[in-house]
């Protein structure tokens, strides 16, 4: 009875966890959009709500890399799955405050080495597979986004050189409905998978499935997905301002090149199981294409600090975590 109220709660914090994403990441789908005026902030937001549904099925390749990629998903126990899921939404929550687009997966991963540490030790934790299958493509993948985003705006410019900038920016605007939607369906693909690994991580821990072949519950896909769509409805405007003015005042073609360069990266990270972050896709992605206007037209302070929040989510979201796990390791004694 104790682990059936204990995986109910898992599986409630975890579902919390996928709104907090949403409204956390919304602004990755949805800013550029409303900083051209391409879409209301109405219309972008129920737009990637739904886009963020339908995209969270295509896959289950990165919820098997959450659920089985920081330890043997045997070895882990539903109070460090728990105190996991506390750590990464709580310092969501902060950055949220404080309007700074950090990185929920990066939160999450946090969150589940920090308890790992604490409840099992260091030597439990598959540092090996972190590195290469969460941490190396949560480093690169804004990279690409930079440097494609700049290369695809260079090219952008040079086809359309001798249009008017009138009508560039009325049929970009019209294009950036479209790249709006690829990015909250890429967004379901990937974020929303992170999810449903650590509600399925809950059901091996508590002994409703087997660890081998780790499968996703047809109920855990619906649940996560709806989860991730609502808090995408809910949204988060504190980072919708940040993503879309204050890095960079961008125009329509230089939305629609990120959005696009953004969401390519993120699928094709969900076909090989990478649990990417999208706010660091996309903020690189801001970053490229507007460099090519100018250097200096990018606000690089904001984008400094951003960095320096990529940087202390893992550690600061596995403090969490830590601290989480031992009053609860204790009460359940």
């Amino acid at each position: 009875m104790h682990d059936v109220v204990l995986v109910t709660a898992v599986v409630v914090i975890a579902l919390s966890f996928d709104v907090t994403n949403g409204f956390h990441d919304t602004a990755n789908a949805i800013a550029t959009s409303v900083s051209t005026h391409a879409l209301s902030p109405q219309a972008a937001v129920l737009l990637s709500a739904a886009m963020n549904f339908v995209g969270a099925f295509v896959t289950l390749k990165v919820a098997a890399t959450i659920g089985s990629g920081v330890a043997n998903p045997k070895d882990v126990g539903l109070y460090m799955v728990l105190s996991a899921l506390l750590g990464a939404i709580a310092w969501n929550l902060i950055t949220w405050r404080m309007g700074i687009p950090s990185s929920s997966s990066h939160a999450l991963i946090g969150g589940l080495i920090g308890a790992v540490i604490v409840g099992l030790g260091f030597s439990a934790v598959d540092w090996g597979k972190i590195l290469h299958t969460m941490i190396l493509p949560l480093v690169i993948s804004p990279l690409l986004g930079f440097g494609a985003a700049y290369l695809v705006m260079l090219a952008i410019f040079w086809i359309f050189r001798r249009a008017s900038p009138r009508r560039i920016n009325r049929g970009f605007r019209l294009a950036q409905i479209l790249s709006a939607a690829f990015v909250s369906f890429s967004h379901g693909t990937n974020d929303a998978q992170k999810t449903m690994g650590v509600i399925t991580l809950a059901l091996i821990s508590g002994g409703y499935l087997a660890a081998t072949p780790f499968q996703v519950p047809f109920w855990v896909i619906v649940s996560a997905a709806a989860a991730m769509a609502l808090g995408t409805y809910v949204g988060g405007w504190r980072i919708i301002r940040t993503m879309g003015t204050r890095l960079y005042k961008i125009e329509p073609a230089q939305g629609f090149d990120a959005q696009t360069v953004a969401a390519v990266i993120i699928q094709a990270a969900s076909h090989f199981g990478f649990p990417v972050s999208t706010t660091h896709v996309v903020s690189g992605s801001v970053l490229g294409a507007g460099s090519t206007q100018s250097v200096s037209a990018v606000r690089w302070g904001v984008g400094r600090s951003m960095v320096v929040a990529w940087i202390i989510t893992i550690p600061m979201a596995a403090a969490f975590a830590a601290l989480a796990y031992l009053p609860l390791h204790f009460l359940g004694r």
